[in-house]
């Protein structure tokens, strides 16, 4: 696919989606399959920022008075706009962040499910009764709107993780403000205007209700330092949730933050080993390795090391790399040429440090020279050393033996993230001492499955430097509401708590 045939099917793409044409501004816009420029965007200024949270709050102001099942209309409504749009959507999003189709269609697919629980959500916001120790008095806990939430999205999945956010933000009476990746604009220009769609079929949405505010690391700043932003929920690095979080905690606002993971899988003496390389592969070479909870690390015990590992050389030598348009890709391009330069330096820093790195080349791949495709890299490690212990954002597996479980769970708990984690074994015994207490210490703890592909229904994130934060399902809700203690007295009496005696004539 030529240069000039990325960006036409870009610019059809986003006209069949309402946005229209993306031609005017300074940002460049770069598809990573082939380098062609794909878009020019105008960055919005601080003041232009400022007005899209004013109108944000303003919409607030009138949607948090709307009944909470009312609101999951607009949510159902915009759940049918992605299911007619899905097919070119999900082709923007390879366009954009080089996706393999599949995967593409899957992340809107993942948009359309928390839709479907949100819209169930916007009758399940649920209190408690407490019980109070005075009589005739009741007690009990409400739910109300935050305000504006502010979402900062990354790259590697444009479109999902806002869609988790917003979704559950206004059902509970939110409006939101959205800064995506600079790298992937335009898949969110092209989400707003289907959520625009879905609020003039409702007919009696505000206007402001969702805004998409353009820029770098300045525009996302300025989002972090409004007083009328209570939360801010933001997914990246973990160097910008260092940036993030003390800004927020600076004015007492809240933090939503989905950082780095560094993510482990024990593969223990009893595991299904086809099932766990085929495991292995997805995890770690899906997406170029650049999931959130792409595998990373990998512990091996010393009984099968050297019949597994062979067979994942064997598996990296066959995985199709190229262009994701094409029929049979499994590996698309990284994001850009950073990228490229980060993998083989931690490559480098691996190998100084006594790995033996199989893989990590750059693959040529024809019509896309602009791209940056890459082996997927295998690298057996001597011990778990300070490369293996930073994320790098890219397909690099570091293997290591191990021969006792309790050291491998130490292992796999010694890095300073923790997101996602896995264990492959058929010992019951090890499963749930994995699952316990005294096992990972991960958000995401799985047995025999991989460390990827999370689905809505649970909260999503990570402790540690991965920040804390949840995404999505479960009760995930909570954190976009403030939390009421309501006491009612419908007596003729005033008893007070504790037993404390108060008396005075009134």
């Amino acid at each position: 696919m030529t240069a000039s045939a990325t960006q036409a099917e870009a610019v059809a793409l986003l006209e069949q989606l309402g946005v229209g044409t993306a031609t005017g501004g300074a940002r460049v816009v770069r598809s990573p399959i082939d380098g062609a420029e794909i878009g020019r965007l105008a960055e919005h200024s601080a003041a232009d920022v400022s007005a899209a949270i004013g109108r944000a709050h303003a919409a607030f102001l009138a949607w948090r008075e709307v009944p909470a099942p009312r609101r999951g209309e607009l949510v159902r409504l915009f759940g049918e706009e992605l299911r007619a749009h899905k097919a070119a959507l999900g082709r923007l999003v390879t366009l954009e962040a080089g996706k393999i189709p599949q995967e593409g269609a899957g992340e809107v697919q993942e948009m359309i499910d928390i839709c479907d629980f949100a819209v169930g959500l916007s009758r399940q916001l649920y209190g408690l009764t407490i019980a109070t120790e005075r009589p005739g008095h009741a007690m009990r806990e409400t739910w109300h709107p935050l305000g504006v939430v502010g979402v900062i999205s990354a790259f590697n999945f444009p479109v999902a993780v806002w869609s988790w956010n917003t979704a559950l933000a206004l059902v509970c009476g939110n409006a939101v403000v959205w800064k995506p990746s600079e790298k992937t604009p335009l898949t969110a220009l092209a989400s707003a205007a289907l959520l625009r769609r879905a609020a003039a079929r409702m007919g009696d949405v505000p206007e402001g209700l969702v805004e998409v505010v353009i820029g770098g690391a300045a525009v996302g700043e300025v989002l972090v330092d409004d007083a009328r932003v209570p939360l801010v929920s933001a997914t990246g690095s973990t160097r910008m949730g260092r940036a993030v979080a003390p800004r927020l905690a600076g004015r007492f606002a809240r933090a939503l933050l989905e950082l780095g993971g560094n993510n482990g899988m024990i593969v223990a003496p009893s595991a299904d080993l086809g099932l766990a390389v085929r495991a292995i592969l997805f995890a770690a070479v899906g997406t170029a390795g650049q999931r959130c909870t792409s595998l990373r690390r990998l512990f091996v015990h010393d009984s099968i090391y050297d019949t597994l590992v062979p067979r994942l050389r064997r598996a990296y030598g066959s995985v199709p790399v190229g262009n994701p348009l094409t029929d049979g890709t499994l590996v698309g391009p990284l994001i850009d040429g950073a990228a490229f330069t980060a993998m083989q330096a931690a490559l480098d820093a691996a190998r100084a440090q006594g790995g033996q790195v199989t893989g990590g080349e750059r693959a040529g791949v024809a019509g896309c020279d602009g791209g940056f495709y890459v082996h997927p890299a295998l690298a057996e490690m001597p011990a778990q050393t300070d490369i293996v212990a930073h994320e790098t954002f890219a397909p690099i597996l570091y293997v290591m033996r191990y021969s006792d479980l309790a050291d491998a769970i130490a292992l796999h708990n010694a890095v300073p993230q923790g997101l996602a984690s896995s264990i492959f074994t058929t010992d019951l015994r090890e499963a749930e001492t994995f699952m316990s207490a005294v096992g990972s210490d991960c958000g995401i703890v799985n047995v025999n499955i991989g460390p990827s592909g999370a689905e809505i229904g649970g909260a999503f994130g990570g402790e540690k430097e991965t920040g804390g934060g949840r995404e999505s399902g479960s009760d995930a809700w909570k954190a976009y509401m403030r939390r009421a203690t309501n006491t009612v007295n419908y007596s003729r009496a005033l008893p007070l708590a504790q037993g404390i005696r108060f008396d005075v004539e009134g």
